[in-house]
């Protein structure tokens, strides 16, 4: 199972790779309209390739603008990878445990989530990665037997606990704000002693000044989030990089970046955000589940 945004597609690449280019491209003091006179392209190939609006990078494309920008080896390599995943894998991938190809998308999304102001989450059965416990998220892993081996299991539980760092760093940590389906809530993954822990946990983690979460009651109906989960990844307002919707099922992940249907899913946050009691009800809500484990 693809539980999380981590496992990740060739558009993370795209877009990781786009904000590196043009990182790059500005410490080498260039204009677009440069870079495409020396390479001879036309400008608005460079600024595809920065916008990660093309479906497949070329990885001589990557290396040759690594080379116009004096880019370390280590960076060249790293930016050729994102180029080789567009080329090898489509959007809507599941990970095969190939470590060659998971690893360059891994980078992908921890470089966007790193750099992103805030992320806006709608769950509808699973607790969101960077709320996670240790052994629920263990628990979500092991869910399909023989998806992930014991040592990728391990890799992956490592690595979401690591990248619950971006909640607390001493300078702008990531405005999170969640809201969970009552679902969630009542669901024992693990068993009832890992869920009480997790329940907890979200508890604790949601007194946080950054963190918000809510709770969707069953009673309250028909809303905006009974299409499925949906993660809002936002960047500083003066970043290039754009707002970007991530979406999942059991057998594929994929992220969009067309700005009508951010719109949409922006909208559908913002009902979600009304429709569901507050801050303070849902702990009230969290700590009920828990007595009645």
């Amino acid at each position: 199972m693809i539980e999380d945004i981590e496992s990740a597609t060739p558009a993370l690449c795209r877009l990781q790779l786009g904000a590196e280019l043009r990182r790059l491209r500005h410490r080498a003091d260039l204009k677009s309209s440069q870079v495409a006179k020396r390479l001879l392209w036309s400008p608005s190939k460079v600024t595809r390739l920065e916008y990660g609006d093309n479906v497949v990078v070329e990885p001589e494309d990557a290396v040759m603008l690594c080379e116009l920008y004096r880019a370390d080896p280590a960076t060249r390599t790293l930016l050729r990878d994102y180029a080789v995943v567009t080329k090898t894998k489509e959007d809507r991938w599941a990970s095969g445990g190939d470590d060659a190809l998971v690893r360059p998308t891994l980078h992908a999304f921890i470089g966007l989530e790193a750099s992103a102001v805030a992320l806006r989450c709608y769950a509808s059965d699973y607790v969101p990665g960077l709320l996670q416990t240790e052994a629920y998220a263990r628990a979500t892993h092991k869910a399909v037997p023989g998806m992930f081996s014991t040592e990728e299991i391990e890799a992956r539980v490592a690595t979401r606990m690591a990248r619950k760092e971006v909640l607390h760093r001493a300078e702008a940590p990531l405005d999170l704000r969640v809201i969970l389906s009552e679902s969630v809530l009542l669901r024992h993954a693990g068993g009832s002693a890992v869920a009480r822990k997790q329940l907890e946990h979200i508890a604790e983690v949601s007194t946080l000044d950054n963190v918000q979460v809510q709770v969707l009651p069953f009673s309250l109906g028909i809303h905006a989030g009974m299409s499925g989960p949906f993660t809002l990844i936002r960047f500083a307002k003066n970043s290039t990089l754009r707002p970007i919707v991530y979406l999942e099922n059991m057998a594929a992940s994929w992220v969009v970046g067309q700005a009508t249907v951010i719109d949409g899913y922006e909208r559908a946050f913002s009902d979600l955000q009304a429709l569901a009691p507050g801050p303070q009800e849902a702990r009230e809500m969290i700590h009920e589940a828990i007595r009645e484990m």
